[in-house]
């Protein structure tokens, strides 16, 4: 045995060392490239952002603001280089690489305005294709977009401009980010992902946006896929998926340092250094960021119960009701005789620091390993049952890739720590409750990918196992339900053929089957007729699901202050029928010690997958060589939806039964009398409902979910882009939004969270001398708004954003944002905060 160890180690060195060995090798049969790329015409000069690549390697380069590039590590020999820009009609040059010295290679590109054909996505098929073609509504967001907003670090404001995507605000840093209506306070039904690494929250399946671990302009590539989204995504791709890709240390490299800060006391930091190693084989990049904000963010713990009143008094007309919670934001008191908060509520803040190392093989593979680590503090979401402000939790993360032309392998871990009550916890600011978690998800995932018939076809299969461990020490779920793991394994394929040069057939499909939820089938049929390069004509279906996630099946928490049912057991003692009846109940005990009755939200385990099932027509194309349109129209039937929690809905937890104590003969007659009794009375009805008997024998009043109801929903997204000038460009969205509900639960208020329509324009200006400019502006109806505790109507909106930038040279560029520039006090969702103007200045040196 031991021989036998011995070997297979001897054998994993043998197979190891040429991964060591064969680079240093290589390396010395290579050269550099460097040259500048301009533009031609009338506005003649230096090209950014050009992507240099050497044909037939993974080598590329981007362009600096001068122009410049340079390639390292370009094998010898006669190469072949493509330059690349969105707006400019593609081009190659031929070199001669000299191992060991440096070739110079300048490129000038003409002007094609808007050109479809040559922007490619991956986030539609999981593998690249022109987005002209992709059966499915598709959008890929500007990096000057991201750059423009980088000071803020809203991550989400960069997808406002998208059609068919709302984005609802809380606060600075909580948003909730959805598709085609029904949203939510915690919205999942948008899957989002980086790099391949599910951003969810393991507990509540939504985004901690103010997590993700680099600045948004470092952030790459973002991809939003809209519409049912589980043919190759799986669960929580209901809705749509944001897919967003990182840049390698090759394309960042160097140094950037960025400052900014402004209104709310704000201040950030972001430093990001890549470089390369070995001829260009290794890179390496590192990051680190912090945030400190104010925050809009209010105390409501008056005892007047006025503060959510106060609050929104100069965002609304519509009547506001009470609203009262417990305790106070972190930093702030709360006055004894007012109940009012007083003091300075403490900063928002969050940090984190990512490692990353790149091996880019000479046949074109890349072996990628990642780490991260940092800390959010302060900032306070919306739930069901109340807010919640996380005091502070821990997240990591650590990612495995090997990328290659035909297969990719991946394997990702996620980790948040929140479970210490002297630092990191969460707590509900309702009832003053600290909530706990902990939670790791390990993902492994394959994916193949394979042309056949003359490249007329196209065949991706992929397979995934995910493990989720997740621990609320019983602050959250009861102790048999928690500290669990779980799992989902998935399997996927994706056939693509060309019928005719013009038509293209897709279809898809995917399993899911994990241990909290019955298999999951999830098909996928498209057609594309492309009557040109830069036309496309789309027919498509697709069926999503939505799993729910751990709050909605195992919560266990107060809901509310007891219940004294005192004077119901008194009465029902006067009674000359029931009174003899509790002759061996003892005084004040019927409904428990005291008849105080606990308020609990608890969780329903039987609850099933929400489905959908979509249709969609869809248009892409340019006009003209500067006009660019599309138009996307659906329907969809959605069913299964969990609902609020409720009284009486969950089978589980039925009417309250009278105690052991009571005769058998006369249990009945008593649970029924005090049934009658409460639900005679208006203010009594809901704990009617929902007064139950536990498995322990106690009673309390419960509220719980279930799954109802059934709504048919329908929309267009419409999107335009003119481009007016080289510098100038134009774009405008407008998207009609309507439902019908066909079924619904009595008591469940089941409305869209979305506005009926919606609108942006946005105008951008970019030179080639260094001044960029943008401003946007987003008309939005106002909307009724139902997520749990909050019920209400969210007024129209009418926000405009703008930017204004410089860069100097390669080296330095300041830039002013302004959000909400007009300062109108307004919040996207009942419950949430009222959200002002916010002015910030940023500094950028790269160097």
């Amino acid at each position: 045995m031991h021989r036998t160890r011995n070997s297979r180690l001897a054998s994993l060195v043998l197979w190891l060392l040429p991964l060591f060995i064969s680079p240093s090798l290589l390396f010395a049969q290579t050269g550099t490239v460097t040259g500048r790329v301009t533009a031609q015409g009338e506005n003649a000069g230096a090209l950014s952002e050009v992507r240099v690549t050497v044909l037939g390697t993974s080598l590329f380069a981007l362009t600096g603001n001068d122009g410049r590039y340079t390639l390292k590590g370009v094998p010898a020999g006669e190469q072949t280089l493509s330059f690349r820009w969105i707006g400019y009609q593609p081009t190659q040059a031929t070199v001669t690489v000299v191992a060991g010295q440096t070739t110079t290679a300048d490129a000038s590109l003409s002007q094609a305005p808007v050109s479809l054909g040559e922007l490619v996505v991956e986030g539609a098929s999981r593998a690249p294709e022109r987005v002209v073609e992709a059966p499915a509504a598709i959008s890929v967001v500007e990096p000057q977009i991201m750059t423009n907003l980088a000071a803020t670090g809203q991550a989400p404001m960069a997808l406002t401009a998208v059609p068919g995507v709302d984005v609802v605000q809380n606060g600075v840093n909580d948003f909730n980010v959805n598709a085609r209506g029904f949203n939510s306070s915690l919205n999942r039904r948008v899957l989002v992902l980086q790099d391949g690494r599910d951003l969810a929250i393991a507990f509540l399946g939504s985004q901690e946006w103010n997590g993700i671990a680099a600045s948004l302009d470092e952030l790459g590539r973002i991809e939003v896929v809209r519409g049912p989204g589980s043919a190759l995504y799986g669960a929580n791709a209901f809705s749509g998926v944001i897919n967003i890709t990182t840049p390698t240390a090759r394309e960042v490299e160097g140094t950037k340092i960025a400052i900014g800060g402004g209104e709310l006391s704000t201040f950030r930091a972001d430093l990001r250094h890549a470089g390369v190693l070995s001829n260009g084989r290794l890179g390496y990049k590192v990051m680190a960021g912090y945030n400190r904000s104010d925050t809009w963010t209010r105390s409501r713990t008056a005892f007047d119960q006025g503060d959510l009143q106060r609050e929104y008094a100069d965002a609304t007309d519509e009547p506001v009701g009470p609203n009262i919670e417990r305790v106070a934001l972190k930093g702030q008191a709360i006055n004894a005789t007012t109940g009012a908060a007083e003091g300075d509520r403490d900063p928002l803040q969050n940090w984190f620091g990512t490692a990353r190392v790149d091996y880019y093989q000479p046949n074109g593979h890349v072996l990628t390993g990642e780490g991260s680590y940092g800390n959010v503090q302060n900032e306070v979401f919306v739930t069901g049952i109340g807010r919640v402000q996380i005091l502070g939790a821990n997240k990591a993360y650590g990612r495995l890739t090997y990328a290659a032309p035909r297969y990719n392998l991946m394997a990702w871990w996620n980790h948040r720590d929140a479970s210490d009550s002297n630092g990191n916890s969460q707590r509900s600011l309702a009832t003053g409750a600290y909530l706990f978690e902990t939670s790791n998800i390990y993902h492994v995932e394959g994916q193949y990918n394979h042309g056949f018939d003359g490249e007329r076809g196209r065949v991706v299969v992929g397979a995934s196992y995910r493990s989720i461990n997740v621990n609320t020490f019983g602050t959250l779920m009861r102790p048999e339900d928690d500290d669990r793991a779980d799992h989902i394994a998935s399997a996927y394929g994706q056939v693509e053929y060309r019928l005719h040069p013009q038509v293209r057939f897709v279809g898809a499909m995917r399993f899911d089957d994990g241990n909290l939820f019955d298999p999951q089938v999830s098909p996928k049929a498209a057609i594309v007729f492309s009557p040109s390069e830069n036309h496309s004509f789309r027919l498509s279906v697709n069926r999503a699901f939505m799993t729910p996630n751990y709050s909605e099946w195992f919560l266990r928490v107060n809901a509310g202050a007891p219940v004294n049912f005192s004077a119901l057991e008194t009465g029902l003692r006067a009674n000359p029928q029931l009174g003899p009846l509790l002759a061996g109940v003892p005084q004040g005990s019927l409904f428990g010690p005291g008849n105080i009755v606990p308020v609990l939200a608890l969780g329903n385990r039987d609850l099933v997958p929400e489905e959908t099932l979509g249709w969609e027509i869809g248009y892409k194309g340019n006009v003209t060589n500067r006009f660019y349109v599309s138009v996307d129209l659906y329907t969809a039937s959605l069913k299964n939806f969990v609902t609020d929690l409720l009284p009486g809905v969950n089978p589980s937890y039925g009417p309250w039964q009278a105690p052991a104590t009571v005769p058998p003969q006369g249990q009945a007659a008593l649970s029924a009398a005090v049934q009658t009794v409460l639900l005679s009375n208006p203010a009594t009805a809901l704990a009617g409902k929902g007064l139950t008997t536990l498995e322990d024998g106690s009673s309390a009043i419960v509220v719980s979910y279930t799954n109802a109801g059934r709504v048919q929903q329908y929309g267009a997204e419409i999107g335009l882009g003119y481009q007016f000038s080289d510098a100038f460009r134009l774009d405008g969205s407008f998207v009609p939004f309507g439902f019908d509900v066909k079924e619904q639960l009595l008591g469940d208020q089941l409305v869209a969270n979305t506005p009926s329509k919606k609108a942006t324009l946005a105008a951008s200006y970019i030179s080639t001398f260094g001044l960029d400019a943008s401003a946007q502006l987003r008309l939005i109806d106002g909307y009724q708004w139902a997520a749990g505790v909050f019920v209400g109507y969210v007024p129209a909106q009418e926000l405009l954003n703008a930017s204004l930038g410089y860069r100097f040279n390669n080296f330095l560029r300041v830039s002013a944002t302004a959000t909400n520039l007009l300062d109108q006090q307004q919040f996207s969702l009942y419950g949430g905060a009222v959200v002002g103007r916010r002015v910030l200045a940023q500094v950028e040196a790269n160097f």
